[in-house]
Order: structure tokens, then sequence, then C-alpha cells
């Protein structure tokens, strides 16, 4: 690949994370007029939850169906349910649609972010990896401190639905950028044979979304009994996946020590932020 079409690659990856790790924050400062005009105080917590929710649950199995269909295609369904859900968002009539959207833009949230880092592994050497994680993750960190800051501005200045409508254009850039100039690896002839562990995704999924319900009901009987629900479904994931031909989680590689204490480190920056 030429040095030019990966600096594009590049740009366009950085935009993409840019906005999909904005979004977790920009609504901050906007949420006082939002609940104004439409609404739904009792519920407006939801609109940050729900775009969470749907971003976490959904990683694992966009990266999975990457490995077997491609990058480009896959990209490009994440970048699509993330713009939609934008426009939708900012078309909101009601508190409800708004939550409702949200989780549509967060599935999309859920295949932009693991994808920027696949396809940084695909790209880069592996020497060059770290470098380029490192410039990735400064580009995290710079959106969520910008997110309520532009999404103030917005507000004083323009409107709560531009909050939204921003993404648009940036991620129609972001995604043409990215589709024409990644060239996607062949995939080997096999790669559909074995069958894809929807078990093990699903039984994933619903003990995530347990344990995040879990936590913003902390201290409550309901709270206390998701979290013991997420408790017993990660045992049953794991039963699961020990058995799986091909495992959404394969479980040997926490015995490699670098892997393991990747994990613990980002479980506990995401705690930290």
């Amino acid at each position: 690949m030429s040095r030019q079409r990966i600096i594009v690659i590049t740009l366009g990856i950085m935009l993409s994370i840019f906005m999909a790790s904005m979004e977790a924050t920009v609504v901050a400062t906007a949420m006082p007029t939002i609940v104004s005009q439409l609404g739904g105080l009792e519920s407006y917590s939801w609109v940050f939850s729900a775009y969470m929710l749907a971003s976490t649950t959904t990683v694992p199995l966009f990266g999975k169906f990457s490995d077997l269909h491609g990058r480009r295609p896959v990209y490009a369904v994440a970048m699509t349910l993330f713009l939609l859900g934008s426009l939708l968002c900012g078309l909101a009539g009601s508190m409800e649609q708004l939550i409702f959207f949200r989780v549509v833009q967060g599935l999309g949230a859920g295949g932009i972010l693991p994808l920027a880092f696949i396809i940084i592994g695909d790209t880069f050497s592996f020497e060059q990896r770290a470098r380029m994680q490192g410039v990735f993750s400064g580009v995290w960190g710079v959106s969520s401190v910008i997110g309520p800051l532009l999404g103030g501005f917005l507000v004083d200045n323009v409107s709560w639905h531009w909050v939204f409508y921003i993404n648009v254009i940036p991620g129609l850039l972001a995604g043409a950028v990215v589709l024409l100039a990644l060239v996607d690896e062949p995939r080997k002839a096999t790669a559909g044979a074995v069958p894809v562990d929807f078990l093990g995704a699903g039984v994933m999924s619903t003990a995530v979304v347990a344990l995040l319900l879990g936590l913003f009901e902390l201290g409550t009987p309901a709270g206390w009994g998701l979290l013991a629900g997420a408790v017993l479904l990660f045992g049953l994931l794991f039963w699961i996946e020990g058995r799986a031909a091909d495992p959404m989680l394969p479980l040997p590689m926490f015995r490699d020590r670098l892997f393991a204490v990747a994990c613990g480190h980002g479980l506990l920056a995401g705690f930290a932020m």
C-alpha cells in the first residue's frame, strides 16, 4: 500500500473516531435545552445510557463480522447506522424518540470504534502500531474534552438539533475517504465454514447490558438483582465460549500476559474516566 493511501486512510479513521467518541459527551451541555423542549426529565439520563449500551455491546460483533466479510462492507454498515442515527436524533420530536435513535447511533459507533483499530493493525507494521495507537488514543481524549464545549456552543448559537446534524458532513467525508482508499485483504475460502458464535454473542451482549443497567441503578433492589444476573450470565458465557467451535470471546487469549494486562488497564482507565 502506498504512503499516500495510508495517509488518507489514517485521516479518515481519525475523523471517524473523533465523531464517534465525541457523541458520548457532546449532548451533556445540550440536555437542559433538549429537556425544556421535548420534556421527559425523568428519562433524560437514557440519552447517554442508550448510546453507551448500544456501542459497548456491539463491539465484538462488528469485529467478528469484519473478520468474516471484510473491513470495507462492515465499516460501511457501521458508518451508515451512525449517520442515520445522527440524522434521526436531530429530527426527534419526543424524548422517547431521541432515546431510541440514540440506540441506532450507538450501534454504528460500536462498529466504527473497533474497526478503526482493526484497520490500524491491518495497515501498519508491528513496530508502527504502538505509535499510531497513541495518536488515535489522543484523538479520543481530545474529543471527550471538546464534546461538551461544542455542544454548549451549538445550543447557544444555533440549535440543539445541530448537536447531531454536525456529524453528517464529516461522517460522509470520513466514510468516503476510508472506503475509497482501503483495500481489503482477500478472505480465506474457509472463512464462512465455521458457524458464527451467535449464542456467545447474545449471552455476552445480555451480560454487558445487565451489568451496565445494574451499575446505573446501583443501591436499589433492581440494581442488585441485575448485577447478580450479570454475574450468572458471565459464568454461562465462559462455559459456552469454552466449548464453541469459533468463540466470539477466545478464552485462551487471557493466558497471554500482555493481553490480560492490556484488558486490565483498559478496565481501570475506563473506570477512572
